[in-house]
């Protein structure tokens, strides 16, 4: 009789996988860990960066497990999920995380977004707002980086963009990124290997890249209308992992100020990451994700929260080193 291994019904790090549909056809792939059968919390769902699948958040993701369902999903194109035939559009990829939460309930949610996941969730959170408890933006892109709209950034771009693309094709771009792999669980690191650095997922990054950052600029006048929702921004205290030591200073200000526009803001840094915090200081995502929920709190068994419950830090926005110190 063969042996049978173990180790293959083992659990996934991240979860069970779940396909979420869209309205013009397309399957989105998602994993789900399910929190304890008597937590009230929010769900957590998770956004990644521009060209990063779900597997990124194989750190933070269990953490937040623990204690509330916690979803990832990978953007249309990128991971398992179905490729879009239509441009994939900063208003789109918003669109695509909307449908993910219509899939998973009414809510509440909490968004967390990663780098160019931050503006995805700020705009799932102001196109329905009555489901969002709060957010938490990793070292997110801000639409003030002036840098973003040079010719000279927008020429490096086109740079980068022609080598990933042919070092996916030469399936070669796994060694530029071994560190990134070496951080994560042996599962979630074999799906990178696997789905993470393919000529597809290098494709739906440049069609991304087409209208980013213009719809990005678009934000400067018409960012969206957050209300009173709860945010935090976590900003990273290293350079490194595609922000420059030029650029670290300036992106953080603008975090400090983004927290600012919530009257319920919280800027946190993360003083040992660089631009990757979900790999370098999980647990300060982890905290930070937690920390927001317990102050948007208490919230009853069915996910809701009494009006009473409203809770105001007064505006108050806080800079704070990963030991909590001010």
């Amino acid at each position: 009789m063969p042996k049978t291994d173990s180790a293959s019904f083992a659990p996934h790090t991240q979860g069970d996988s779940v396909w979420v549909p869209t309205t013009d056809g397309r399957a989105l792939h998602a994993m789900v860990l399910p929190g304890p059968r008597d937590s009230a919390a929010p769900t957590v769902v998770f956004e990644s960066g521009a060209a990063v699948n779900r597997s990124l958040w194989a750190l933070v993701q269990p953490l937040v497990g623990q204690w509330s369902r916690a979803i990832v999903y990978d953007r249309s194109g990128l991971g398992r999920s179905a490729p879009d035939p239509d441009s994939r559009t900063l208003a789109r990829m918003t669109e695509d995380l909307g449908a993910v939460l219509d899939h998973f309930g009414p809510g509440p949610y909490v968004l967390v977004g990663h780098s160019a996941g931050g503006p995805i969730t700020r705009g799932a959170a102001a196109a329905n707002p009555a489901r969002v408890a709060g957010l938490v933006l990793v070292d997110p892109t801000e639409e003030g980086q002036n840098a973003l709209y040079s010719r000279e950034f927008r020429a490096f771009e086109r740079r980068m963009l022609k080598v990933l693309v042919l070092a996916a094709r030469a399936r070669v771009l796994p060694v530029f990124y071994r560190s990134t792999l070496r951080a994560l669980p042996q599962d979630a690191r074999a799906d990178m290997r696997t789905e993470g650095f393919t000529a597809q997922a290098m494709r739906t990054f440049v069609a991304q890249q087409q209208t980013f950052i213009d719809e990005l600029a678009e934000y400067r006048e018409h960012p969206p209308e957050l209300g009173d929702l709860a945010v935090t921004v976590i900003s990273a205290g290293r350079a490194g992992n595609g922000v420059s030591p030029k650029l670290r200073a300036p992106l953080n200000a603008l975090h400090a100020h983004s927290a600012t526009r919530s009257p319920r803001g919280r800027h946190v840094v993360a003083e040992r990451s660089d631009h990757y915090v979900l790999l370098c200081e999980p647990h300060v995502v982890a905290e930070e994700v937690r920390r927001l929920v317990d102050t948007t709190g208490p919230w009853q068994g069915d996910g809701s929260r009494p009006d009473s419950a409203d809770a105001d830090t007064g505006g108050v926005t806080e800079e704070i080193s990963p030991n909590g110190s001010v």
